[in-house]
């Protein structure tokens, strides 16, 4: 995946905006992922921690955890992918997250959502004159991106 289709412009727009939305990681993660759960609420399912919990999914300590980790990997893998030419992933391995997606029964559509949800918090997370089509575009890119590099681990047998 060398010479990733990611232009100069497209980076600079991910990093303004990475660089405004980094303080609030934690919040912006659980508005993405209740996000998530409000266009598709049988994705909540797919978490075993929020399956076999009695707590309400807001209130849920668990979810925020696991949203501001990976709402946080995801802006990061976007921030480095043109400096490293590829999709790059911290604190775990694109090919855990392979597993770990076919496991729970990750399909397309379940990306679909995501993006669209990553789409709207960034959109309401950054002041209304920094988003723009360009900006929507280059999130898109990044995340198509990320998404490649996991379906590619979810194959069986690779």
């Amino acid at each position: 995946m060398a010479g990733v289709d990611f232009t100069e412009e497209q980076e600079a727009l991910v990093l303004k905006s990475w660089g405004v939305m980094k303080k609030n990681a934690g919040e912006l993660g659980f508005k993405f992922f209740l996000k998530i759960f409000e266009i598709a609420p049988t994705a909540k399912k797919m978490f075993p921690f929020l399956r076999d919990s009695e707590v309400p999914v807001e209130q849920n300590p668990k979810l925020k955890t696991h949203a501001m980790s990976v709402f946080i990997m995801t802006c990061e893998s976007a921030a480095q992918l043109r400096k490293a030419g590829r999709v790059t992933v911290r604190e775990s391995s694109l090919k855990k997250l392979g597993t770990v997606h076919l496991k729970y029964g990750v399909a397309d559509e379940h990306f679909e959502v995501t993006r669209y949800a990553l789409l709207e918090t960034i959109k309401g997370a950054v002041p209304p004159e920094m988003w723009s089509e360009e900006m929507k575009n280059a999130w898109t890119e990044a995340y198509n991106h990320l998404v490649a590099a996991i379906k590619s681990e979810m194959e069986p047998g690779t």
